[in-house]
């Protein structure tokens, strides 16, 4: 039996042009979209009918940096110990939680491992993958850093080793690959060469994956960029150089602004030092600018921009997204920009050819906010309901 919902009389904003489509009807036909147009030109015989006057159907949302185990907040690392079930709980929480905010892709971009050794973000995809109702999960495993950057990572002492745990990452199931170009406790030297992450992103790409790359630092950017890496997550201290060297050799970048602002109001509701005294006040600002000024080098430079709320890794929580979109707009994307960097660029970056797009023919994966998110980036916040394969979720 054919199941058809025409949502009637709305506005249509797909993240790839700056003009709101008014009075546009869209017919959803057996869970794809059927039919995207004016309103007197689709028919709506046969059909439920959805009125979706004052509001506007978007895409729905990809979060290409989060955290489905960690709860966030400003012990984030702490929590990276708790027990495997405990991480568990937590990551249904926050699937349930990006479904109603109309995040459908979840890119997990590192998870603490059980007592096995395997990431945790593995079993919550094979247990969550396929139900309705919840995110579409892609999952990076465990992160890769040098011994005493993290508590939760996999440990390698150079670039042999790096190859090496990247490739077990990829056996044991995991997605994509990270690896962290940071050094302890952010020292301002890449721990590895060019040429080291050379060879791993060539191993990882013979396998037909991607690659991906923690770098707050300078450096860590730089070699990121150079070795031609997928993508460089958070990329909080790039240059014009750097930014050129990304664009040319096809690297996005994984903004992830909505963590410093996450951090100002922590001044009155922690004792953490590092957010209270004035030192920390002071760089934290610096960290913020900088980050910014990244955004509008890699926007300058024409690097592809996809959109991260680092939920989970740090004090955002899960659902946020619609803040880095905010943010992005703040560091001078346009708002049809900005919701294409947490649409469809997002599922560039991970190869989905539908995911994050409006086109006919696709999954009618797809959300209703309220008002003119080309207008007021609020709106995305005021998600009103959601498709997921033409079911109605949220």
């Amino acid at each position: 039996m054919t199941t058809r919902v025409l949502i009637h009389d709305t506005c249509i904003a797909d993240g790839q042009s700056a003009d709101l489509q008014v009075g546009m009807s869209l017919l959803i036909e057996d869970g794809r979209i059927a039919s995207i147009g004016p309103n007197e030109s689709v028919d709506p015989r046969g059909a439920e009918v959805l009125d979706g006057g004052g509001a506007t159907v978007v895409p729905a949302f990809v979060d290409c940096h989060s955290h489905l185990t960690m709860p966030g907040g400003s012990h984030w690392i702490d929590r990276g110990s708790d027990p495997p079930d405990r991480l568990r709980d937590v990551a249904r929480h926050n699937a349930r939680r990006l479904v109603q905010a109309g995040i459908l892709w979840a890119r997990d971009v590192g998870s603490p491992a059980d007592q096995d050794g395997r990431a945790v973000s593995l079993a919550v995809r094979q247990e969550l993958q396929g139900q309705a109702g919840q995110p579409y999960i892609w999952v990076a495993g465990t992160w890769i850093a040098t011994d005493g950057y993290l508590p939760m990572t996999i440990a390698v002492s150079d670039g042999k080793e790096l190859v090496g745990a990247a490739l077990r990452q990829l056996d044991a199931g995991a997605d994509f690959v990270k690896i962290m170009l940071d050094g302890a406790n952010r020292s301002q030297t890449c721990p590895f060469s060019v040429e080291d992450v050379r060879r791993t992103v060539e191993a990882v790409h013979r396998r037909g994956r991607r690659i991906t790359a923690h770098a707050t630092i300078l450096d860590g950017a730089r070699v990121g960029a150079a070795a031609g890496v997928d993508s460089i997550e958070h990329g909080m201290e790039l240059n014009d150089e750097i930014a050129r060297t990304m664009a040319s050799n096809h690297v996005t970048l994984v903004s992830t602004l909505s963590i410093l602002e996450s951090w100002k109001g922590f001044e009155r509701t922690t004792r953490l030092e590092r957010f209270t005294s004035d030192e920390g006040k002071a760089r934290l600002r610096a960290r913020r600018e900088a980050a910014y000024d990244a955004v509008r080098a890699a926007r300058k430079a024409g690097v592809r921009i996809a959109a991260g709320s680092d939920f989970g890794g740090g004090s955002v929580r899960a659902g946020h997204l619609a803040w880095e979109v905010e943010c992005l707009v703040e560091a001078g994307l346009e708002p049809w920009e900005a919701l294409g960097a947490a649409t469809w660029r997002g599922g560039e970056l991970l190869g989905i050819e539908h995911a994050g797009r409006l086109r006919e023919g696709d999954p009618a994966d797809l959300v209703l906010v309220h008002g003119d998110p080309l207008s007021d980036p609020r709106a995305l916040w005021r998600v009103w309901t959601v498709f997921q394969g033409g079911v109605r979720v949220a």
